[in-house]
């Protein structure tokens, strides 16, 4: 099927044809450009493009009408001088690129069809008329000139050439184009419907087929009519099998039961239905799902066909659960991110005020991992993170956490203290197994890490102040040399 820019550039409508020819070879190419830049924003018109579309089509339009008139003007200037013809066609050329400019400032308005025929006929009618007569009547003065008349005889020739039969061509050429425009508009407005249509239709098809969610569609006795592959998966049946079937029959376990069969009655009586239903599988064991059935109606508001949609409750669950995972766990490491760890610490803090304990909050980051990301690359890299991730969360108890919030951060929340000496024993445990040789392939490497903590109540800030304050006191213990930790407030 054409493209929209396809068809815009075929539909013409202002054809061109010998009849606007004037004799002067560069006003007669500008003129055609003219009227393709005429038929493009006509036929965007038309197929109900975007305001910047439009926008962009009547700046090119209204750039090349400047450009063309400067260029037409330079012609008569050259063989008419100061001459009064000049200067009236100057006007009307100031006059067209005005027009054009207030049509563009006023294309939110132009929603209806008279307005859209209404501004095409004005464009139309005006390039038409200037280029039969005023452009032509430009021309043959020019001509004469060239050939060697006086000025003087070559308007008086010129003016005569333009009476009688001249003026009647013109009127019936506009006549001609004004029906062709408006034949034309309703013509590419008819295509631009059919095509929204079809791309609708070719859209709504994609989603069924696409959807994850198994989907029937039934006639008006309950007979399969149309299913998509997820509504076959469901069954573990080919479509072929399925249609032509009645759905109840397909699952009984589903529409056998009272609640399924009010679904049927209730729909037809509403139109819609939705709830929660229990159908049993092929291998024999019950599942929850959601049926969304609903009726649909024709024209006449007669019910032509009932839609039910089933969706897995369970799947929906893991869905839920998954997305949520991801939400809040750094993806690499698998530890809770820095959204999660916001959370913990707020629990970590209320417990710590509840239970009378203490709670160290601790920020620290990795020694000689960069070089190892620089040297080895970033999945050697990946795999050291993953590694102390591992490490960490080993040492920890059921009251810690540890949290990655980004490249070789971690932040370790020590929680139920009885005393400050529990907290520094835990901090140089992990100082020692973070230390420990990881095996890359053939290679060992090692890394260290620096630590800074805070401790609370005796720190009594917010969350965000204590991490400030754990992050200064990784700052102090990396300015002591790295592989230390440093709490702080402590010398």
């Amino acid at each position: 099927m054409p493209t929209v820019d396809k068809l815009i550039a075929q539909a013409e409508i202002f054809p061109w044809n010998s009849t606007f020819a004037t004799g002067i070879e560069v006003i007669d190419i500008q003129h055609q450009k003219l009227v393709n830049l005429l038929n493009k924003l006509a036929g965007h018109m038309a197929f109900g493009s975007d305001e910047l579309t439009l926008t962009m089509v009547f700046d090119e339009l209204a750039d090349y009408a400047v450009y063309h008139f400067e260029t037409e003007e330079g012609v008569w200037n050259k063989y008419l001088g100061g001459d009064a013809l000049t200067l009236t066609h100057a006007q009307t050329h100031q006059d067209f690129v005005a027009q054009v400019s207030k049509a563009r400032q006023q294309l939110s308005g132009l929603t209806s069809n008279e307005a859209i025929e209404e501004l095409v006929s004005f464009l139309t009618h005006w390039l038409a008329f200037h280029i039969l007569e005023d452009d032509t009547h430009m021309a043959q003065v020019v001509l004469a000139v060239q050939s060697g008349t006086s000025l003087t005889d070559a308007k008086v020739a010129a003016a005569k050439q333009m009476k009688g039969a001249a003026r009647v061509l013109i009127q019936a050429v506009l006549s001609m184009y004004d029906s062709l425009s408006s034949r034309t508009l309703a013509l590419l407005r008819e295509v631009s419907q059919r095509r929204r249509i079809e791309e609708k239709l070719r859209l709504s098809s994609n989603i069924i087929e696409s959807s994850a969610d198994g989907i029937f569609i039934t006639d008006t006795q309950g007979v399969v009519t149309d299913v998509n592959p997820a509504f076959c998966l469901e069954l573990q049946r080919h479509r072929d099998e399925l249609l032509g079937q009645p759905v109840t029959a397909l699952m009984p376990s589903l529409f056998g039961s009272t609640q399924g069969q009010a679904a049927w009655v209730t729909t037809q009586q509403a139109g819609h239905w939705a709830g929660e239903l229990s159908c049993r599988r092929p291998g024999g064991e019950l599942e929850p799902l959601w049926l969304t059935l609903s009726l649909v109606k024709d024209e006449a508001h007669e019910t032509q066909n009932f839609v039910g949609v089933l969706s897995s409750i369970s799947q929906l669950v893991e869905r839920h659960q998954a997305l949520e995972a991801a939400a809040n766990h750094d993806p690499l490491t698998g530890l809770p991110n820095r959204r999660l760890l916001a959370d913990r610490l707020n629990q970590a803090l209320e417990r710590s005020k509840r239970n009378s304990t203490l709670l160290a909050v601790c920020y620290l980051d990795l020694d000689g991992f960069k070089l190892i990301n620089d040297q080895m690359g970033h999945d050697a890299g990946d795999l050291v993170l993953k590694v102390v991730a591992r490490r960490m969360k080993q040492m920890l108890r059921a009251a810690d956490t540890v949290a990655r919030i980004g490249g070789d951060e971690f932040v370790v929340l020590l929680g139920d203290l009885a005393h400050p000496q529990e907290g520094t024993a835990l901090m140089e445990r992990l100082l020692r197994d973070v230390a420990q040789p990881i095996k890359l392939g053939d290679q060992s490497v090692q890394v260290g890490t620096s630590l800074g903590a805070t401790l609370f109540p005796a720190d009594s800030g917010k969350a965000d102040v204590l991490l400030k304050h754990a992050d200064l006191a990784l700052y102090q213990a990396k300015a002591q040399g790295k592989g230390c930790y440093r709490v702080y407030g402590h010398a």
